[in-house]
């Protein structure tokens, strides 16, 4: 019975590979969406001088909203890679430059992307306010401040858990 148990929790342990093909489609989707930034930015450069004020500063939203996205999928790919499947081999690999992520964390920074996201995304519908009609500009921003209620929410349960766990290490001691 103990030889089954060990097998399966193998199996178990082994199955977290299988999400290497979900970050290796995030590296082509990255791949992918880097092409229609650059076809963006193409369009913003053609028409750098037929633009007005308002058109070159929603063209600009545009291109930070989609750096902002390329961003957070890098993020996910990296930490998500490191938490769940390998840890990178350091001498291979300096990741450093996103710092300790673990799934907390991680959760954290990505609510923060999304709101950063939906900001730009508010903001370009604010710039465009003509377009827009009163009951869709109040449920954007709802939307928006859902986001941003999550976020905080996400961490404040994440500044409770590190606490807990500060408490508990103490009581250890």
């Amino acid at each position: 019975m103990k030889s089954l148990e060990l097998l399966v929790e193998k199996i178990i342990l082994s199955s977290r590979w299988i999400l290497v093909a979900f970050y290796l489609g995030l590296v082509a989707a990255l791949a992918v969406y880097a092409v229609s930034f650059a076809a963006k930015f193409w369009k913003v450069a053609m028409n750098v001088f037929t633009l007005d004020e308002n058109g070159m500063i929603l063209a600009m939203l545009g291109l930070i909203d989609a750096a902002l996205v390329a961003s957070l999928i890098v993020m996910v790919m990296i930490s998500g890679y490191e938490n769940f499947v390998s840890r990178f081999d350091e001498t291979e690999a300096d990741v450093s430059f996103l710092g300790k992520l673990d799934s907390g964390s991680l959760k954290i920074k990505v609510a923060s992307s999304i709101v950063a996201i939906s900001s730009i995304h508010l903001l370009q519908i604010f710039l465009n306010a003509a377009k827009y009609t009163d009951g869709q500009l109040m449920w954007y921003t709802i939307i928006h401040l859902a986001f941003v209620v999550s976020a905080v929410m996400l961490g404040w349960l994440e500044k409770i858990m590190a606490s807990v766990k500060a408490d508990k290490s103490d009581l250890k001691i």
